[in-house]
């Protein structure tokens, strides 16, 4: 019997394969956005839910400065519990670690405090889950076949590995990253509503309140937050302390700014539409100067594809005819 030709390779990887393998994911990929497209929830609904649990653990005195009635009524999960006494044998957990990751993961949107420990655990435990499959492909089955002794079989392995220890961390870069940029976009506008409720004589808590529900809509995460903030400043003992915290959970600094004039306005009771009007109108200069920088960097942006994609398209619009009438005068 006649062997059949192996199929058309790229870089030791089987054309075929790959080509059914995107297919598959493309695939894939249509029918999760048909499925989203069709199933449409209203996304206040989850914040919603999410302020109204803040605003009841508020009102059982979870932020009492005695610890032991904190400890008493905050609930622990026990899946938390268990991934924190395993780490804890293994020493390799440590408060300074926690509290990184709970300051991450409350820049990226998540109000559980305890997902830090989850978080931690799956860097331990990914990589080793991750370096288990890379060696069953790679080393076992030989699912790529890059022959023995091969490079490409040692990258694979390491990047599936590092891929496993990074990946959390990539995810809640990522989420906090976009989150900020969201709220970076909105605060000019938020800050001019808060001008506008302070003149009219509304508290600083009812006018977050009110921010909050006019641009819920159309800027939903610096909605939430200033929705909270409004919870926050009804319920706690010390004003500044909602401040605080509003400052923790954004990773901005003109959010710190905002933070800082109204706590100087608490304290010191300065006029508070005067100071959030030049913060606004700085606000609204910072975006405009990021937007000229943009446009600035535009034209060396354009080289590349204009050099590699524009001007060999217009050669040759331009000077095919010309080529062609000379090689039918030479032919001829």
């Amino acid at each position: 019997m006649l062997e059949q030709p192996a199929g058309p390779t790229i870089l030791g990887f089987d054309v075929i394969l790959i080509g059914t393998i995107l297919a598959g994911l493309a695939a894939f990929a249509v029918v999760m956005a048909i499925y989203a497209a069709v199933t449409i929830k209203d996304p206040m609904a989850k914040r919603v839910k999410s302020l109204n649990e803040r605003r009841e653990q508020l009102k059982a005195g979870i932020v009492t400065s005695s610890a032991k009635k904190r400890a008493s009524l905050v609930r622990k999960s026990d899946t938390t519990d268990k991934v924190k006494d395993s780490l804890g044998k293994m020493n390799v957990l440590q408060q300074s670690q926690i509290e990184e990751v709970q300051q991450k993961l409350a820049h990226a949107g998540f109000r559980n405090k305890e997902l830090a420990v989850i978080i931690i655990g799956l860097r331990a435990i990914l990589p080793i889950v991750f370096g288990l499959i890379g060696f069953v492909l790679f080393y076992w089955v030989d699912f790529f076949e890059f022959g023995d002794g091969s490079m490409k079989k040692l990258f694979g392995f390491a990047a599936l590995v590092f891929l496993g220890y990074k990946g959390p961390e990539l995810y809640l870069s990522n989420k906090a990253s976009k989150r900020t940029l969201e709220i970076q976009r909105g605060l000019p506008d938020a800050l001019d509503l808060l001008v506008i409720c302070a003149e009219a004589g509304l508290t600083v808590d009812a006018a977050f309140n009110r921010v909050a529900k006019e641009l819920g809509r159309a800027y939903p995460e610096l909605g939430d937050e200033f929705a909270l903030t409004a919870i926050e400043l009804s319920f706690l003992s010390e004003r500044k302390m909602a401040f605080d915290n509003l400052a923790y959970r954004v990773d901005l600094e003109a959010v710190k700014g905002v933070v800082t004039t109204m706590v100087q306005t608490e304290r010191y009771g300065t006029p508070l539409a005067s100071a959030l009007r030049v913060l606004s109108a700085e606000f609204r200069n910072e975006r405009m100067m990021r937007a000229e920088e943009k446009a600035a960097r535009l034209p060396a942006i354009m080289t590349i594809p204009l050099i590699m994609f524009i001007l060999p398209v217009l050669f040759i619009v331009i000077l095919g005819p010309a080529a062609c009438d000379i090689s039918d005068a030479l032919i001829k």
